[in-house]
């Protein structure tokens, strides 16, 4: 079971059923993965689904993600500030380092940023390879 960490468009992409990474998303609610969030992420979760869906579906989203068994809530108690391009992306590397998550799934290029930096060390995996590890025979940790 690994824990992860989903930035907003890798979410948005995985909840729709008939996207061909949907399989990430029912991995997290069957509990075969762990998704990890802060009140942050959360709230850009739904500041975004309610610009993209509706406030209803919005806020049924963020219910099913806080009452899931497999969701992980982490509180980072330092803040890194290694995304410059776009600062608000620290949010989900801050999140990772404190969950100790397996990697951050993002198709982000503000993200690819990381790999130069040893500390934190944060994997991050575009939401297909991220799928691809999923469905494969190894798996994810």
């Amino acid at each position: 079971m690994a824990k992860l960490v989903l930035d907003t468009n890798s979410l948005l992409q995985c909840i729709a059923r008939r996207n061909s990474c949907h399989e990430l998303w029912l991995s997290l609610l069957d509990g075969r993965h762990q998704l990890c969030v802060t009140t942050e992420i959360l709230e850009e979760y739904a500041e975004i689904l309610q610009r993209k869906t509706s406030s209803r579906f919005a806020n049924t989203l963020i219910d099913i993600i806080i009452n899931n068994p497999s969701t992980i809530f982490v509180s980072p108690v330092f803040r890194f500030k290694v995304i410059e391009a776009d600062p608000d992306d620290n949010k989900f590397v801050d999140c990772a380092v404190a969950a100790k998550a397996f990697c951050i799934v993002t198709d982000d290029k503000h993200f690819s940023h990381l790999s130069k930096h040893e500390f934190p060390y944060v994997e991050v995996l575009k939401l297909k390879e991220t799928v691809a590890l999923l469905l494969s025979s190894q798996g994810m940790p």
